[in-house]
């Protein structure tokens, strides 16, 4: 609507869409999408539509405040990276299951490795923790089971090494 017939602008206008797209350091898809939405804003300024741009950056935050308000596409889980060692003569399968059904909403075996020259085990969970829970309790019930070993409870890393096999 803003570029009309001519062909320049509309040229011009996709080599710079492009460019911010390509350039711009990795982001989530709302960064990507706020990022599309003050180009064409700033679009619609430059062409001297400035009440169009008036228009389309308040409907924008408009519909931006409604959705953070109520909540819309907010994650109700983090998903979490759990580490588990144990040693060689515990039965891992089955063995944390009535904690994962008190503290989590999911959880998922992604990797069981040896250690220590094969006398422990390094199990690698991905887990969604319920909310309000209390991590301590649960590391602590965990470490009860494990004999005391090492346990460790993050961020699930987008470069996830349990999804390396």
């Amino acid at each position: 609507m803003l570029i009309g017939n001519n062909i320049a602008n509309a040229i011009s206008l996709g080599g710079v869409f492009a460019l911010v797209r390509f350039r711009s350091a990795p982001g989530t898809s709302k960064d990507i999408v706020n990022v599309y939405f003050a180009m064409a804003t700033g679009l619609a300024c430059g062409l001297g539509f400035v009440k169009y741009a008036l228009f389309f950056g308040v409907a924008i935050g408009v519909i931006y405040f409604i959705l953070i308000r109520t909540g819309y596409a907010v994650k109700r889980t983090e998903e979490k990276q759990l580490r588990i060692t144990i040693p060689e003569n515990l039965n891992y399968q089955g063995t944390f299951d009535d904690l994962f059904e008190e503290y989590t909403t999911s959880s998922r075996l992604d990797k069981v490795k040896t250690t220590n020259l094969g006398t422990l085990y390094e199990l690698t969970y991905t887990v969604h923790m319920k909310t309000e829970v209390n991590e301590k309790m649960f590391i602590d019930s965990i470490r009860c089971r494990n004999g005391n070993l090492n346990i460790v409870l993050g961020k699930l890393d987008a470069n996830n090494p349990a999804s390396e096999f």
